[in-house]
Order: structure tokens, then sequence, then C-alpha cells
């Protein structure tokens, strides 16, 4: 599909953000400035709006490769592994070892070999007017019947 505007991108993360369960996780793959943040941000502030709380402002974690938002009774994880070299670095980060209620946003997740089971992932690409992105949306688990109901 073809993100035509700031406002598809936003109506698109809401109805993912709208789906979420804790435990889920979101991998968002795609170049440098493609909009994998922007993503986040809109996704991470639409979930603290509909719980009452204040939006707080939502960064790259690039380079402290992990920021951590409290929603009420979860958890959000938005990790960025673009300076990740391997999986002995990847390992370290324990990124599924967390005990707790989380959903987990990875940018470059590509180094990632686990199998989760409630997996959706974001391809964004750039497109030839520059305004605009192209974005395929791949679900595993329960997001494969959301997918289909849902974009």
């Amino acid at each position: 599909m073809i993100i035509k505007s700031l406002d598809h991108l936003k109506l698109i993360s809401k109805k993912i953000a709208d789906n979420i369960s804790q435990k889920d996780c979101i991998y968002l793959i795609g170049e440098i400035g493609v909009g994998k943040t922007t993503f986040t941000r809109l996704f991470i502030n639409y979930l603290q709006e509909r719980e009452g709380i204040k939006q707080t402002e939502v960064l790259s974690p690039t380079f402290n490769l992990l920021y951590d938002y409290n929603v009420k009774n979860f958890k959000i994880l938005h990790y960025d592994l673009y300076r990740i070299k391997d999986n002995k670095e990847l390992d370290q980060l324990g990124i599924f070892k967390e005990s707790f209620n989380s959903i987990t946003l990875i940018e470059w997740p590509e180094l990632i070999k686990k199998n989760i089971t409630n997996r959706l992932e974001l391809h964004l690409s750039y497109s030839k007017n520059d305004k605009e992105r192209k974005l395929s949306i791949i679900g595993f688990g329960k997001w494969k019947n959301i997918i289909k109901n849902e974009f």
C-alpha cells in the first residue's frame, strides 16, 4: 500500500494499536529516514492518549538502543538495533527475556533469529513521490487474520 500522508500513517498506527496485545512484537524494517520512528511515535502517543495519560516525546533510540514507556499496566519497549553488529551483542540486550507484560517495537530487527509467535512486520520504503512511502505488512500468529480483515 502507499502511505500518502502523515495522517494516513497515523490511521494505520491506530488500527495496529487497537489490535495490539501485551507480549506482541512489531518489527520495523526500512532504510534510514523512511518513517520507522515516526510510526513508533504515532503508535505510542495514541496508546498514551487512549489510556488517558500524558503523551511523551518519542525519540529514536539509535544511541541508547532502548527507550521504554509506561502505559498504565504495561510497558512499551522501543529498540533500535542499527548499531548492533552481531548475535553476541544482540544476546546481551536480552530483548525477549523480560518477564513483565510489554509490547516490543524493534527497528532494524534483521539479526533476530527467534521466532516470535504474534509478530507484525512493517516494511517501509521510499516511493517515487518523496512525500509518500510504500508499506508492506506481514503478520504472524494472530496478526495473520487481523491483516486480512483490517488492511
